[in-house]
Order: structure tokens, then C-alpha cells, then sequence
């Protein structure tokens, strides 16, 4: 008497493929949330205002894209901002930070406060107190940004505590440096025909490995 030859029962093939739409679904899943990251964060990220970053990058030894992590974090590219202590334009200049360097270290007396509505004339400015403070500082970004944010008083006492204690300054460091990291992923490496590449003065990476 013949064996009734067993039927291949098929459930092995049908959880590979099973398997195989679903590792399909994942990696089309991934590279649409990707793409969708990546046109957000253009969108968020932008380059405005390029003339005058390329001039007082070139002119103050600044890596483009902290400018522009900057402006980001301070006013998002609106010329016009002003916040509720009263900076304006687009790296927030304060009142007294104005008079300070227009008098005492640019010498434009000329120059009034309004002025810093101005991209050119904010940008120039920004970008000058930016460097004072990274000369200040031994080229310590960390430092520096304390400084613009808080002011050299408190960042001084905070290089005699050993730490930055204030939440707010913490907070805004933060900021600066996930908007410069995602202006490296963004824009590092294009061409001088495209539109950015960072200034070769900080291809050491020193710069922005003093983020802590």
C-alpha cells in the first residue's frame, strides 16, 4: 500500500514574504520620514541674507554657518524682530550693546539704534561682537555664545564657578549648535559655485567641538 505523499504546507514561504513587504514597508517608511526631515529642516534652516554673512564672515574670521545658526536662534531671519527687552533685528542687538561698540569700539557715532533694522548694519554688528568674544575667550564657542547671550559679566563669573549655571544661557547654547549642526548637514561641501562652504580657518574642527 502507497504512502499518501504529506502536502508541503507552505506557511515558511508565506512568512518570508510576509517578512520581506514589511522590511520593504520599514526602509520606504524610513526614506519618506527622511525626506520629509530633510525639506523641513531647508525650510527651517535657510540661506538669507548671504551677501552680508559671506562679507563680515570673511571680514571677522567666523564660520558662515554660526551666523546663520545664530540668526536662526535669534530672530529667524526676520529683520524687523524685536524682543520683549527690547534687541533688534536679526542677531538681536541690544540698546546698550549698540551704543557700546558704535561708540566705543566702531567709532559710527553716526549711527543710531534704529539702524540695527538694517541687515547690513546688524549682521556687521553681530558678527563684531561675535568675534570680540571669541578673541575674549581663546576661541571657545561655548564661551562665547554665553557671552553674547548673557553678557561677559556673567559669563566671566561663570569661568570663576567652573560651569554655566543659568538654565536660559544652557538652554540657548543648545540652540545655536543644533541649528549649526544642521546647517553642516545641510550645506557643508558645496561648491563655491553652489552656494557655502565653511571658511578654511575652521576646517580644524576645533570650532565647534568646543560645544560641550
Amino acid at each position: 500500500m502507497r504512502r499518501a505523499k504529506k502536502k508541503k504546507f507552505p506557511g515558511a514561504a508565506v512568512f518570508m514574504i510576509i517578512v520581506l513587504i514589511v522590511a520593504i514597508a520599514a526602509v520606504l517608511a524610513k526614506t519618506a520620514f527622511d525626506y520629509i526631515e530633510w525639506r523641513w529642516l531647508l525650510r527651517t534652516h535657510p540661506l538669507e541674507f548671504t551677501e552680508y554673512v559671506q562679507k563680515y564672515a570673511e571680514e571677522y574670521e567666523l564660520d558662515e554657518f554660526l551666523i546663520y545658526a545664530v540668526i536662526r536662534t535669534e530672530s529667524s531671519f526676520n529683520p524687523d524682530a524685536v524682543s520683549s527687552m527690547g534687541a533688534r533685528g536679526l542677531m538681536q542687538i541690544m540698546e546698550e550693546t549698540f551704543s557700546w561698540l558704535s561708540r566705543y569700539r566702531l567709532f559710527e557715532r553716526d549711527m543710531v539704534f534704529d539702524d540695527m533694522f538694517f541687515p547690513d548694519d546688524n549682521i556687521r554688528y553681530g558678527c563684531y561682537l561675535i568675534r570680540y568674544h571669541l578673541n575674549q575667550y581663546g576661541e571657545n564657542t561655548e564661551h562665547a555664545m554665553a557671552a553674547y547671550f548673557a553678557g561677559d559679566q556673567n559669563m566671566n563669573r561663570w569661568l570663576l564657578a567652573g560651569e554655566i549655571t543659568d538654565p536660559d544661557t544652557n538652554h540657548y547654547i543648545n540652540k545655536v549648535k543644533t541649528a549649526y549642526d544642521n546647517y553642516i548637514r545641510l550645506y557643508r561641501g558645496e561648491s563655491d559655485e553652489g552656494k557655502y562652504k565653511t571658511n578654511k580657518i575652521f576646517s580644524n574642527i576645533k570650532y565647534i567641538h568646543q560645544f560641550h
